[in-house]
């Protein structure tokens, strides 16, 4: 068969530039949900309130404080979370650098969280105080400690183990921090690892295209209603811009709010179901 592409029409002038083209992100929903919805609530925890032009705020500043402690593109920032507003800036945050989250699975021991920290190579670690004594024994046996950031949450109790506190670094950050689309869409997104398996954990990478793709598969397998109400039971962790539980993308794409619980309890499921 000849092959007559050096020939074809097709093969001039065509080439992808601004005009044409972008890369695939999930990170460009929020922008786009804070510029539509402003003022749509978008995250209720405990007596927090924000809107979605707030929370994108946040994450913008986030970043750029993220930005000069020195992480940018292909760092491992990891958190150790539970479902709070922080985790959830945290996935729009990391990602505008080009840097890569690795939200830990709490349930694990120290020996294995302190392996995927060293192993991902994490520049900085994220945790609240609730899970102060498992992370200062993984940390006690890491040989390169990430730089170490609580969230000093005011309904729990708890150690704070970090240089500062992620109320303290927000306000470093600047409101008008130009962040970048990834160059390119595979650009990796997130690292999950394995657990419960024989030997060390095994790390996988997902990719913007990927995750972006898994958002938009999610609002229409699910039928996912415009400004949705989400309440987080299961483990964000298990999000972290991939697999099934592109809902997070996904809910923020469609304009939702996020019933955020650190804890939940019948009575907490029939608390929060009134009010919405």
């Amino acid at each position: 068969m000849t092959n007559n592409n050096n020939n074809s029409p097709y093969d001039l002038n065509l080439e992808t530039n601004g005009a044409n083209h972008i890369a695939l992100s999930p990170v460009n929903f929020i922008a786009r949900t804070a510029d539509i919805y402003p003022e749509h609530l978008a995250v209720i925890y405990q007596d927090v309130r924000r809107n979605w032009r707030e929370t994108y705020q946040r994450c913008v500043k986030v970043a750029s404080a993220l930005a000069q402690l020195g992480i940018g593109k292909g760092d491992t920032v990891a958190a150790i979370l539970p479902n709070i507003p922080e985790m959830l800036e945290l996935h729009f945050a990391v990602p505008m650098l080009g840097a890569v989250l690795n939200a830990q699975n709490t349930r694990l021991d120290a020996e294995t969280i302190a392996f995927t920290l060293e192993h991902s190579q994490a520049k900085v670690l994220f945790t609240d105080k609730e899970f102060a004594p498992l992370v200062k024994a993984a940390l006690a046996i890491c040989s390169a400690p990430p730089i170490v950031i609580d969230i000093d949450d005011a309904y729990v109790q708890g150690e704070l183990l970090g240089i500062m506190t992620y109320d303290q670094l927000l306000v470093t950050g600047a409101d008008d921090f130009a962040w970048q689309l990834p160059e390119d869409e595979w650009q990796a997104i997130s690292l999950n690892y394995t657990s419960g398996t024989t030997g060390n954990p095994k790390g996988v990478v997902y990719h913007h295209r990927g995750a972006y793709l898994n958002a938009l598969s999610n609002i229409m397998g699910q039928g996912l209603p415009q400004h949705a109400v989400y309440l987080w039971t299961l483990p964000m962790f298990h999000c972290n811009c991939g697999s099934r539980d592109s809902c997070l993308f996904a809910s923020c794409e469609a304009g939702s709010n996020f019933l955020c619980n650190f804890c939940l309890s019948s009575d907490a499921l029939l608390w929060r179901a009134s009010c919405t």
